[in-house]
């Protein structure tokens, strides 16, 4: 089994910058991608931000795409989602999640999700 922790997460004003990082535990498989996923009050969970096992390929939500860095190290089982910029309607609880793949997509399945971490931006 393993175990995702998010932290990071907070109350912060429109134009602040937070740091998310997820840390693997447990019975880490070999090489696995990473994603950053989100939910909002009354809204369906969307995709944010994708990252493959060497880091070399990343994927980012057109919301986010410039605002937002996805990063890991893999000496520390740890990945990272850098949030610049940030506005009201990027409040959510913010999940990531892992797969038994080198790869990760935005429509790809993931096999591990932590438990989420809240981020409220205020005007």
């Amino acid at each position: 089994q393993v175990q995702l922790v998010e932290s990071g997460g907070g109350l912060v004003q429109a134009g602040d910058s937070l740091r998310l990082s997820c840390a693997a535990s447990g019975r880490t498989f070999g090489r696995y991608g990473m994603g950053w996923f989100r939910q909002a009050p009354g809204k369906e969970r969307e995709f944010v931000a994708a990252i493959s096992w060497t880091g070399a390929t990343t994927y980012y939500a057109d919301s986010v795409k410039g605002r937002f860095t996805i990063s890991r190290d893999n000496a520390k089982n740890t990945a990272y989602l850098q949030m610049n910029s940030l506005k009201p309607e990027d409040t959510a609880v913010y999940y990531c999640a892992v797969r038994n793949s080198v790869v990760a997509r935005p429509t790809d399945e993931y096999d591990y999700w932590g438990q989420g971490t809240q981020v409220t931006v205020s005007s």
